[in-house]
């Protein structure tokens, strides 16, 4: 039996770890290999905590120059003569103090001579960050359209992402550019603009972005170039709302209309929202925004990191994560199997609720870690850890159940149940009354009878004792040889343990009355059993060893019972009951016998005995 416990035991927590290691490698698993579809929806969840920490407070540090539908109704349709760009780029300059302009938009074709000329010095002298469009997906015949400009910074440790195809300025405005940035893309999936690549490497040479380009084309105050702690592409951060950037129409600029104190000293970005130009993405702050505003979205970033205004751990914060998410499965399962069913699902749901906390932090440092993995671990664990656990309660419970119907009677063991009191055998300390019943004369009787003979009688008389005991609700401590011990008040208290086990104790006198006629006419001798009774505080539980144990009670009343029983040898009647049984008997009159020296424990002590109803006494045998 000890041997069957501790192979169910040790395969009950193989298979728990085994759940919690599945788990961890389900998570890792997601980590490293996402699924496209579980990308998708992982990112998501972190656009949803974008939107809910962007900051809505104006961007002072950027501004947004706008050929919008109104500027192209005012000054003509697109494209504009060069001309006409020089002098918006040179009136953001000059007339309103700008500290550098990006355009993002680019000329692979030439335009007017004195246009073209203008914008050609401008990009040479000017902190002007002129664009090209670089292309990440190979194609036959591959795009090349335009002239590529020299590369206008060094890359250092930042990533490079291969391109294989470009748009570029026509060969002038390109030999002529000192600042130049990539404005292509690699859109997710679910065709939603999260990253850019920090370097766009074509040929032998590497690119910067736009937004990169732009930040550092204003010497002296240029910041400097910041390690983008990223693997091939830079997560922009998105940290400020679409309405927190100032937008002004480029006819507005031109007209010297807008106000000084919006331009000067800003990065500005020229661009255009005009549906008609195309340039529309989706981002996780909106659905359909400008280009330009991702641009703008980059600036502000790299502003506060260049600026020490904001830092991303995301490294650092990233394996902290994971070791939590991985630990906490572990832990998950150790605390589970200590707790309910219910009480395993609010854990995991705690867990689930405290990971999203942490991801939403994790999201606010740029954190590459997956949302939804530990999501997917912690759901693994509920749809199989809880129902392992409750299989091994339910186990438990028949093993705890089929080990207690062999002491107590089924009214005691239902009762049990209902209450769902079947795990509490850990030992403890109550108030019971005991009953210590044993035949007189057991081995000069069966001395005198054949082995079978014997071992029938004793089993026979047995079944005396133990039937009256369970019909009383008695619970069944152990069988000495010919007797036994029981007792009342554990695992259910009783409040009147002292009569029933008085009543028992008549019923058993009964049933050996009832044995002796049939051992009369079987031809063997008539018996005569001994019972006594004694309450009192006792150790009360599944005791044993890791190699046996069994529900049973220690105490002295155990003992007093026991030695009142052998004294009954000495007294005519068959039943003694000790003193602090004697004080709990209400149903039934006693009667006293005077006082005894109980054997072995060196204590006299008062004893009792039932008066017997006439219709349960002994007849003549």
């Amino acid at each position: 039996m000890a041997t069957e416990k501790k192979s169910a035991w040790m395969q009950g927590n193989l298979a728990r770890w085994g759940i919690a290691l599945a788990a961890s490698l389900l998570l890792l698993l997601l980590e490293t290999f996402p699924p496209t579809l579980f990308r998708h929806f992982d990112e998501s969840l972190r656009d949803v905590f974008l939107r809910a920490v962007a900051d809505g407070t104006p961007e002072e540090r950027v501004l947004i120059v706008d050929i919008d539908d109104n500027s192209l109704r005012r000054l003509g349709p697109w494209p504009w003569p060069r001309s006409r760009v020089a002098d918006l780029v040179e009136v953001l300059l000059t007339d309103y103090q700008a500290k550098a302009v990006g355009l993002d938009i680019v000329f692979p074709e030439a335009g007017d001579s004195e246009g073209d000329t203008r914008l050609a010095m401008l990009a040479r002298y000017a902190p002007v960050t002129l664009a090209e469009v670089f292309d990440f997906t190979p194609r036959v015949p591959r795009l090349a359209q335009g002239t590529l400009a020299r590369p206008s910074l060094p890359v250092g440790e930042n990533p490079t992402l291969p391109a294989f195809g470009h748009i570029a300025n026509h060969a002038s405005l390109s030999e002529a550019a000192r600042c130049v940035g990539n404005i292509g893309y690699v859109p997710a999936s679910d065709g939603v603009l999260r990253h850019t690549p920090v370097f766009a490497r074509h040929g032998s040479a590497a690119f910067p972005q736009f937004a990169l380009a732009l930040v550092h084309c204003a010497p002296p105050d240029a910041p400097p170039l910041p390690r983008l702690r990223v693997e091939s592409q830079w997560r922009i951060p998105f940290r400020h709302t679409t309405d927190a950037y100032t937008v002004i129409p480029a006819a507005e600029i031109l007209a010297l209309n807008a106000p000084h104190a919006l331009v000067e000293g800003r990065y500005v970005i020229v661009g255009s929202s005009s549906l008609s130009l195309g340039d529309r993405v989706s981002t996780p702050l909106d659905p359909l925004v400008s280009g330009m505003l991702v641009h703008a979205q980059s600036v502000s970033a790299l502003l506060d990191i260049s600026g020490g205004k904001v830092s991303f751990p995301g490294g650092r914060v990233a394996v902290l994560l994971l070791v939590y998410a991985l630990l906490s499965m572990f832990l998950a399962v150790y605390w589970i199997r200590r707790m309910t069913a219910w009480g395993s699902v609010l854990l995991l749901l705690g867990l689930g609720a405290l990971w999203l906390g942490l991801a939403f932090f994790g999201v606010t440092q740029q954190v590459e870690r997956s949302l939804l993995a530990p999501l997917v671990g912690y759901l693994l664990l509920l749809l199989t850890i809880v129902p392992h656990e409750w299989r091994q309660t339910q186990r438990q419970n028949r093993h705890v159940l089929a080990l207690l119907s062999h002491y107590v009677a089924r009214p005691v063991l239902e009762e049990l149940v209902r209450q769902g009191e079947a795990y509490r055998l850990v030992p403890t300390l109550r108030e019971i009354t005991v009953l210590v019943a044993d035949m007189e004369g057991y081995t000069r009787m069966t001395s005198a009878l054949e082995l079978e003979d014997a071992a029938q009688v004793t089993k026979d008389f047995l079944d005396c004792l133990t039937r009256p005991v369970l019909a009383h609700d008695g619970t069944l401590d152990k069988y000495s040889g010919d007797g036994l011990v029981a007792f009342w008040g554990a695992p259910l208290v009783c409040a009147d343990q002292a009569d029933k086990a008085v009543e028992a104790a008549l019923e058993i006198q009964h049933e050996v009355e009832l044995f002796n006629v049939q051992q009369k006419a079987a031809g063997f001798p008539a018996v005569r059993v001994r019972i006594g009774i004694e309450s009192g505080p006792a150790l009360v539980g599944d005791l044993g060893t890791p190699f046996r144990s069994t529900y049973t009670a220690v105490g002295d009343c155990i003992n007093f019972a026991a030695r009142l029983e052998s004294v009954a040898r000495d007294f005519p009647t068959q039943l003694l009951i000790g003193p602090c049984a004697q004080a709990q008997v209400r149903r039934h009159a006693t009667r006293s016998l005077g006082e005894v020296m109980l054997r072995g424990v060196g204590t006299r002590i008062a004893v009792y005995t039932i008066v017997v109803p006439e219709h349960h006494k002994q007849k003549p045998l």
